[in-house]
């Protein structure tokens, strides 16, 4: 079949996990990664490079990353894009970018993103590496640059990712009927095979060990309780040093610079869709309106079934991700193609907004092995909010490169969104809908942060800092009980009745 010229193509990728001893910059990993993309192209191409776009780099931060580590890696592109926070935004580029080439508005493009998380925790100050020289250029932004979480949840102490992705498992065991014993040793058997996987990637994953799901649910001195129900070992890890980038040609420059087919992968199609965005507002707490919507569009525009998608990679920071996927697309948590190509966030290693580049490389390297396979990637940003799925193959696109419009599916979940009471009004009887028990790394149980509903169906964000209480609401479980909720001190407080 012909393939119409402006058809995005990746036509090479890069990565590389730094293991040294010294500490390493992101700028000169990301621009590392960068070289060997273009390498990995089998043709000249790097003159041709007109935009490079970076996730942003969270750890160790750096102003205008793309200018930066354009400049490391020899390039001079007339588009510097850096972007928020966001780990879907490797794919989110590839559908914004993808449009770019189609509509001819650009022809080649790097995609580039890198974290030195492990290297900043050798240096003792915890600030910057080394002092990054200056550069006169400003980085275009692109992408959603809301914070993730809303004044009330906040207020309630909460403002991390193992503070909050938890709460969503909670909502996930109660719907099940399990405890957190119970739901811990459930995720142990979800989890392992994301640890088969990296054992297979011993160049590029931070932790390429297999563990039993005995090894990875069971509380211990090295895998310590963080919050109720994850132990260590079923936590992302973001302090790692890795880099990865892939290079997107329209299909005219592609065959203009003589990269040859065999090095082509396509991305059928992509979109972006969130859930309702703030996470005390969803009505239903660890499932994801947005992946299902997300979800069912690229496989309506490329005309496939979920059965038809030869390889998945669920975006997975906690088992919740993975679980609110594996939910939307109405799969056996036991399906046989598994969930990851690369191992996933907690064993691969999580490099802050760039997972996604690494899922990418490693599922362009799937297709080129097996061309008439496809690939599913799905990226997340924040609290289980922000997606952004495609799909990709070596085979060109049987409906040609797609963007579905998700419009009307946005307004449709934001629709659904549940109004919050203010701290004032919060008292009375409310009943939990998903919590969980943070853990102090010494003293166990410290405080318990709770999404909870009122009477009136208004939702409030409480807390609890007596550990008495925190000892007892992580022994049995507590989603779907009464509590009395009342103001105090700026935020809401809850007791147990």
């Amino acid at each position: 079949m012909a393939i119409p010229p402006r058809t995005p193509v990746v036509v090479g990728v890069g990565e590389l996990t730094h293991r040294g001893e010294g500490v390493v910059d992101p700028i000169d990993l990301a621009a590392e990664a960068a070289r060997r993309a273009l390498q990995d192209a089998s043709a000249t191409i790097g003159h041709r490079i007109d935009t490079v776009a970076t996730p942003g780099i969270l750890l160790t931060s750096r102003d205008n990353p793309a200018s930066r580590i354009a400049e490391a890696a020899g390039l001079a592109p007339n588009h510097r894009i850096s972007c928020p926070v966001g780990g879907n935004t490797p794919q989110y580029l590839v559908e914004e970018l993808g449009r770019r080439i189609w509509r001819g508005v650009s022809d080649a493009v790097l995609v580039v993103g890198a974290e030195s998380g492990a290297s900043a925790r050798k240096v003792t100050s915890g600030g910057a590496l080394m002092e990054p020289k200056s550069v006169a250029a400003q980085d275009e932004s692109l992408g959603d640059t809301r914070p993730g979480l809303s004044p009330a949840e906040m207020r309630a102490g909460l403002h991390w990712p193992h503070e909050v992705y938890p709460i969503f498992e909670s909502a996930i065991a109660a719907r099940a009927g399990r405890t957190f014993d119970e739901q811990r040793r459930w995720l142990g058997n979800l989890m392992a095979p994301f640890t088969l996987e990296a054992s297979r990637h011993s160049e590029q994953a931070w932790f390429p060990r297999a563990r039993s799901a005995d090894e990875l649910s069971a509380v211990s001195p090295d895998n310590r309780m963080v919050g109720e129900p994850y132990p260590k070992l079923l936590n992302s890890i973001i302090a790692v040093d890795m880099a990865a980038a892939f290079v997107i040609l329209a299909a005219e420059t592609a065959e203009e610079l003589g990269v040859p087919r065999h090095r082509w992968v396509f991305p059928w199609t992509s979109a972006t869709c969130n859930d309702v965005y703030f996470p005390v507002q969803r009505p239903e707490l660890g499932r994801s309106a947005g992946i299902r919507a997300a979800g069912e569009a690229v496989l309506a525009a490329s005309g496939l079934h979920v059965d038809d998608v030869t390889w998945f990679d669920f975006y997975s920071c906690f088992p919740s991700a993975v679980e609110a996927a594996i939910d939307a697309f109405d799969l056996d948590p036991a399906d046989a193609r598994g969930f990851t190509v690369t191992g996933g966030l907690p064993y691969h290693g999580g490099p802050g907004n760039n997972y996604v580049s690494h899922s990418i490389v490693e599922m362009v390297r799937r297709c080129r092995s097996e061309p008439g396979g496809v690939g599913l990637v799905s990226g997340l940003g924040w609290y289980i909010t922000k997606h952004s799925l495609g799909l990709w193959s070596a085979t060109p696109p049987p409906t040609g490169w797609q963007t579905p419009d998700m419009v009307q599916a946005q307004s449709a979940i934001d629709a659904t969104a549940l109004e919050v009471a203010p701290p004032a009004d919060a008292s009375g009887q409310a009943t939990i809908d998903g919590y969980t028990v943070v853990h102090d790394r010494d003293q166990g149980p410290s405080w318990v942060p709770v999404f909870a509903r009122l009477s009136d169906g208004r939702r409030v964000v409480a807390r609890n800092d007596d550990a008495q209480v925190a000892m007892a609401m992580s022994e049995e479980m507590f989603v779907g009980q009464q509590v009395s909720v009342r103001h105090a001190d700026g935020h809401v407080e809850f007791e147990l009745l």
